[in-house]
């Protein structure tokens, strides 16, 4: 009862706040029920299939009521899923656990996620523009109205903080925090190259927009987005991509021998002008290694499917070797990516089938929402070490050298070796890509953003009743009070970023809520893990079929270097031989030609 009537207060209040604006801003509908306006004084909530009734949604059906009483909080479940590890190994080894495991995670985790879309930033309410114009990311929650009290609805001061002072009080880092579950560089590079296929914002719309021509996993960062480059980029023989050999280990090719656009400053040497599918991916050495790893084994898989199938054209061969390694990208992301950034003792497992006989629509929209909270930012360390060398932002920005000086095999085991920042907590972005991270709040806020509160709520997770419960510290929380006043105004971004960490985890519980539902829901929502598309015959047979089921990030290195294979692996293999510390970058590469990371970043914070 006193549940209630807290609701009942908070609602009575919000009411008088909003003083006869719209009186959805106070987020009368709870539970997923949608607020429709009737006037300046009154509304009416949908509850329909919310599983809640009442005049704002707040009261259970008999069934929920079960369900809220049985099921675990999202901590709970988490606790369990990253401890017992002997019970997990038991389960890990007996298949119809295993699946039957598998199969809840990848239903409850994509059933948040709406399908087909519903709002954007233009249309708070349903409509046919929010569902079909492609342009536009998609959003979950709708945004906060124009003539609402405050820039949250009713919470908070009427005036959001300057983005500069939320920055450099609460994200700017202080000292380097590295990520308790050791994550790598491998990983941090691995996360920009792979996202950056559908994370294509058009800042001359704005960042409601998008540049992307599709909203998933479709591997254009690797084989470019329009048919024009696409073709550009091929070499028309046997299915390959172009490439060129130097000291005998195949890199992209040059902009020069291709004439494809390429974002690169002007010092950059046209025999260092790398060309890929993504344009912006001469900006860090790590971006343009993963972009050669992939030539390479797209190069290998058609060597394999021409030996077992010599009849194919050129054509042939390129479609379907797209095709395995768009099976291969989603089986090392779900696999290696997800399992890692988890902490599960779980194995998680990348298999369709597991998914043909639930109600499951094959199709993607991604969110704006989840657009910005891949803004992991404080994943960047304050230099990069490479074998015996450290280079500044400035001496590793566009150096392309670093690539073929060292080679993949040196770059992925230095990447490997080096640990990456804790993302929660706050104060942990780098001063170099401070900008970018205060664009995300720029973004967020013509975008109308609901607060971090909101979308706990809509993601099955108790709001914050306070500052401290969101921080875990007393320092930020009062920074965070006087700079928005209100628990229930925090941004979503901002919130993100400043949330107490799980235990010995890199991110916070909302960040994984959120970010679980999109990641999963895109990946087996491709066109390939359908049951039309997913058997041996899409992939030009048991051999094509096999590559996919077998991929790993290890094997994907292994497979495409030459010599010894180093260990490739997004979990810093030992502490005693990381990088843990920040070491002087003046003993690196001094002769390297610098450019001004602020005004790089700044130019380029799109493709971020």
């Amino acid at each position: 009862m006193l549940w209630f009537a807290s609701i009942y207060l908070y609602l009575f209040l919000g009411s008088l706040a909003c003083g006869g604006a719209n009186p959805c801003c106070s987020q009368p509908c709870q539970n997923r029920g949608v607020c429709t306006a009737l006037g300046n004084d009154s509304y009416e909530c949908d509850c329909t299939r919310t599983g809640y009734y009442g005049q704002n949604c707040t009261k259970p059906e008999f069934f929920t009521q079960i369900k809220i009483s049985l099921k675990p909080t999202p901590n709970t479940v988490h606790y369990i899923l990253t401890h017992f590890k002997g019970l997990w190994n038991i389960i890990n080894n007996i298949s119809f656990l295993r699946d039957a495991i598998m199969r809840y995670v990848l239903t409850s985790r994509s059933h948040l996620i709406d399908s087909p879309p519903t709002y954007n930033s233009d249309y708070g309410y349903k409509s046919w523009e929010a569902y079909s114009n492609l342009s536009y990311f998609t959003r979950t929650l709708p945004p906060v109205s124009q003539d609402c009290p405050t820039p949250m609805g009713v919470a908070g001061h009427k005036v959001l903080p300057d983005v500069k002072i939320v920055a450099e009080k609460l994200l700017l880092r202080r000292k380097f925090i590295p990520d308790p579950q050791r994550t790598s560089l491998m990983f941090a590079f691995f996360a920009q190259h792979f996202t950056h296929q559908f994370f294509k914002t058009d800042m001359k719309k704005g960042p409601a927009f998008t540049r992307g021509k599709n909203h998933g996993v479709d591997l254009n960062h690797i084989y470019g987005e329009e048919l024009e480059r696409q073709h550009k980029l091929r070499l028309f023989k046997d299915g390959k991509l172009k490439f060129q050999v130097v000291d005998g280990e195949v890199y992209p090719p040059t902009v020069s021998d291709v004439q494809v656009d390429m974002h690169y400053p002007p010092h950059v040497p046209e025999s260092q002008r790398f060309v890929v599918g993504h344009e912006a991916f001469g900006l860090v050495p790590g971006l343009m290694m993963y972009a050669t790893i992939w030539l390479r084994e797209h190069n290998r898989v058609c060597d394999i499917l021409k030996v077992e199938h010599p009849d194919w054209d050129d054509e042939r061969l390129f479609q379907t070797t797209r095709l395995i390694l768009i099976g291969e990208t989603i089986k090392i992301v779900i696999e290696d990516y997800v399992q890692h950034l988890s902490g599960y003792h779980f194995k998680l497992k990348f298999d369709p089938e597991l998914l043909f006989s639930q109600r499951f629509q094959y199709q993607n929209r991604i969110s704006s929402e989840f657009n910005t909270l891949y803004h992991w930012h404080p994943l960047m360390p304050d230099n990069f070490h490479i074998q015996d060398e450290v280079y500044s932002y400035k001496q590793f920005l566009f150096n392309t050298s670093i690539l073929t000086h060292y080679g993949v095999n040196h770059l992925v085991e230095s990447f490997t070796k080096q640990i990456a920042g804790r993302v929660a907590g706050g104060r942990n972005v780098a001063p170099a890509v401070l900008m970018v991270a205060m664009k995300s709040i720029e973004n967020s806020r013509l975008m109308r953003f609901q607060s971090l509160n909101a979308y706990r709520k809509r993601f099955n997770m108790k709001p914050y009743t306070s500052f401290e419960d969101m921080t875990g510290e007393k320092e930020m929380a009062a920074e965070l009070e006087e700079l928005y006043g209100d628990v229930d105004a925090v941004e979503m971004y901002t919130g993100l970023l400043v949330e107490k960490p799980r235990q010995n985890a890199i991110f916070g519980e909302t960040m994984v809520e959120m970010g679980a539902p999109y990641s999963l829901k895109g990946l087996m929502g491709n066109p390939i893990c359908s049951p039309e598309y997913w058997k041996p015959s899409t992939f030009g047979g048991k051999v094509g079929f096999d590559i996919v089921n077998s991929a790993s990030l290890q094997k994907l290195v292994c497979n495409n270097v030459k010599g010894p294979c180093p260990l490739a692996s997004f979990h810093v293999p030992n502490v005693k031989d990381s990088v843990l510390t920040t070491i002087n970058a003046s003993t690196a590469h001094s002769s390297q030609k610098e450019v001004n990371p602020t005004v790089i970043l700044k130019e380029r914070t799109s493709e971020l």
